[in-house]
């Protein structure tokens, strides 16, 4: 019993968004429908994004040692830390919600918590195929002027941001991402 509670309470939300569509479909069948078919193509573009993230997560957590993780992305990478983090993450594919299963792995190997947020805030904006669209679709000046704004703008959000979070929370953060 108590084991179907703590179920129930996980996935609250996603129930009651069940009965909310349920609702929704019973007082307006075509909204309800096409309510059911975003949900299901949302759902599609999931489960072929997620599965393939989870085996690089799981490929990096076996071939990469934590020291080398520490020692380029870690505390005192200093610029090359800053670097590699927006490299890997403009050069991820998929999605922002697989950057965060990457970013727990980051944490489990010592990555530097401002370099994380830079790696998220990369991976959230500098993308190289969005990069090169831009480039052929609203021409080289905005494509360049962009990304020489974004940059330093992810890299300022990341250092106030370690700045304001306090010590204790990072640490949180980090046990919570250690226990995944």
């Amino acid at each position: 019993m108590k084991d179907i509670k703590g179920l129930l309470k996980r996935y609250q939300f996603f129930l009651v968004t069940i009965v909310i569509v349920a609702i929704v479909a019973l007082v307006n069948r075509s909204l309800g429908l096409k309510a059911l078919g975003i949900a299901g193509y949302s759902f599609k573009e999931m489960a072929l994004v997620i599965p393939p993230v989870f085996v690089l997560l799981g490929l990096l957590d076996v071939w990469v040692p934590r020291e080398i993780m520490m020692r380029y992305m870690g505390e005192g990478s200093g610029l090359k830390g800053i670097i590699l983090a927006i490299i890997i993450g403009s050069a991820a594919a998929g999605p922002l919600y697989g950057a965060f299963p990457v970013a727990a792995v980051f944490m489990k190997k010592g990555v530097k918590f401002s370099n994380i947020l830079i790696f998220i805030g990369a991976w959230s904006t500098t993308k190289i195929p969005m990069f090169l669209f831009e480039l052929s679709a609203l021409g080289v000046p905005f494509a360049v002027t962009r990304l020489l704004v974004d940059i330093p703008g992810i890299i300022i959000i990341a250092y106030a941001l370690q700045l304001v979070i306090s010590k204790d929370e990072i640490d949180e953060i980090y046990k919570k991402a250690e226990s995944l």
